[in-house]
C-alpha cells in the first residue's frame, strides 16, 4: 500500500476524540500529509473555534480557502480549510428544501428554536448532509472533518439514525438516508479516533469505539495515539546508580525528573497493552513534542512521524 493509497481508502475522514488530546492537530495532521502525498484535501472544522493558524494554516471562515501553499511541495496537492456552522448549515438545508423564505418569517419571532427544540438532531442531521454534498460534488479526493469532542461526536454520528427512526418520510428523511448511506459505506466514510496514552483518555475511547460500531454502524480506521514520550535506552539503569550517589539538591532534581520520566513510560507502555486488548484496531503513533505551542515545523515532524507508521505504510497493523 502506498500513502497516497491510504489516504484514498475513503473520501471522508471524522477525526473525533476526548477534548484535549490534540484532535484537532491531529486532524490538521492527517489533511496536511495528505495533501503532501498528493491529494486534493478539504479540512472541515466544525466546533466553532480552530487553533489551526499556529500551525501555518491561517484562518477559517465558511468558505473553502487554500492554505499551507508555502510548506508544500511543488508536486503536492492542494489543501483547503473551511468552517461549517451547524446554524448555517440549517439554513442552507431550509434554503435548499425551499422553506428559506418562511424560516426567515419565523426567525424573528423565535420560532425556528422552537421548531429545533422539537426535531433534536436536526442541526447534527444536517451538518453531516453538508458533508455529504460536498464529497458528492467531489470537491477534493479527502475531506477531512475535525469533529466535536466524544459526547458530541457521538451524537453528531447518531444523528442521522434517530431522524430516520423518527421520521416516515419527506425531505428529512431522505436526508437521513442519504447520510446513513455515507456512514455505512466504507469506501466513502471513516472514523479515526484519537486519544492519549493516559488513564481516562484511553477508557473514553475504548466507550466511544463501542458506542460507534453498536449505534452507527460507520467503519473505524486506524486509532491514532497522540503524544506518546520516547523511551530513553539505559534511563532505569541510571536512576539506580543516581540514587545512590546522589548528594546535593542538583543531583535530586535531575533524579526526580527521570524518575517521573520512567513513571510516565510505563504508564504509557501499560494503556498501550490495555488498548491492544480492549480495542484491537491498528494504531498510529505520534510522538509527544516538546515545545510551549506547535508551529509550521511541528506539523510537518507529526506528517512525517503518520506517514511512516507501518500502518500507513500498510507493512503492519499496530503502528
Amino acid at each position: 500500500m502506498s500513502v497516497q493509497s491510504f489516504f484514498a481508502a475513503s473520501n471522508v475522514l471524522i477525526v473525533a476524540g476526548k477534548g484535549g488530546v490534540g484532535k484537532t492537530t491531529v486532524g490538521a495532521v492527517i489533511a496536511f500529509a495528505a495533501a503532501r502525498s498528493g491529494c486534493d484535501v478539504l479540512l472541515i472544522e466544525l466546533e466553532g473555534y480552530s487553533n489551526l493558524e499556529p500551525l501555518g494554516l491561517g484562518s477559517v471562515g465558511p468558505e473553502p480557502r487554500r492554505a499551507a501553499e508555502r510548506l508544500l511541495p511543488d508536486d503536492a496537492g492542494t489543501l483547503e480549510v473551511m468552517q461549517l456552522r451547524p446554524d448555517e448549515a440549517l439554513a442552507d438545508y431550509l434554503d435548499r428544501t425551499g422553506m428559506g423564505p418562511i424560516i426567515r418569517t419565523f426567525s424573528r419571532t423565535g420560532a425556528v428554536e422552537v421548531v429545533v427544540a422539537a426535531a433534536p438532531g436536526l442541526r447534527d442531521l444536517v451538518t453531516l448532509g453538508k458533508i455529504r454534498q460536498l464529497e458528492e460534488s467531489g470537491i477534493a479526493d479527502l475531506i477531512v472533518v475535525d469533529a466535536p469532542a466524544s459526547g458530541h461526536a457521538l451524537s453528531l454520528l447518531t444523528a442521522a439514525a434517530g431522524m430516520a427512526d423518527s421520521a416516515s418520510g419527506g425531505p428529512i428523511r431522505d436526508q437521513a438516508d442519504q447520510v446513513l448511506a455515507l456512514l455505512g459505506d466504507e469506501a466513502r466514510c471513516r472514523v479515526m479516533l484519537v486519544t492519549l496514552p493516559e488513564e481516562t483518555p484511553v477508557s473514553e475511547t475504548i466507550e466511544t469505539a463501542f458506542d460507534i460500531e453498536e449505534e452507527v454502524g460507520v467503519k473505524l480506521g486506524p486509532l491514532v495515539i497522540n503524544g506518546l514520550w520516547p523511551e530513553i535506552d539505559g534511563l532505569a539503569e541510571a536512576v539506580d546508580g543516581a540514587a545512590a550517589e546522589a548528594d546535593d539538591e542538583a543531583d535530586d532534581e535531575a533524579l526526580r525528573a527521570a524518575t517521573y520520566r520512567l513513571a510516565r513510560t510505563a504508564d504509557q507502555q501499560a494503556q498501550l497493552a490495555r488498548l491492544g486488548t480492549e480495542l484491537p484496531l491498528p494504531r498510529i503513533h505520534l510522538p509527544q513534542l516538546f515545545t510551549a505551542s506547535l508551529g509550521p515545523d511541528d506539523l510537518a515532524i507529526l506528517a512525517d512521524a503518520l506517514v511512516e507508521s507501518p500502518v500507513v505504510l500498510g507493512d503492519g497493523g499496530h503502528g
